[in-house]
């Protein structure tokens, strides 16, 4: 079950948005995950940190889905 995420912005950067959503513990090691390709956004690997997410937008990592709404 994915887990939606409510932002009040028009978008959340990359790697804001895994430690926002509490996927990962810090700035870095979201970097690094990023940089090694464990993170999909819509279902494709994306290796850019400032990737802009945006509502309707589904991150993937390590199984674990999030929604930003």
């Amino acid at each position: 079950m994915a887990e939606k995420i409510k932002i009040s912005t028009e978008f959340i950067k990359l790697d804001a948005l895994l430690k926002f959503a509490s996927l990962v513990g810090t700035g870095g090691e979201a970097k690094q995950l990023i940089q090694d390709g464990a993170v999909l956004v819509n279902g494709e690997v994306c290796t850019m940190r400032g990737k802009k997410i945006r509502p309707g937008d589904k991150v993937e990592l390590d199984g674990q889905e999030v929604i930003v709404e």
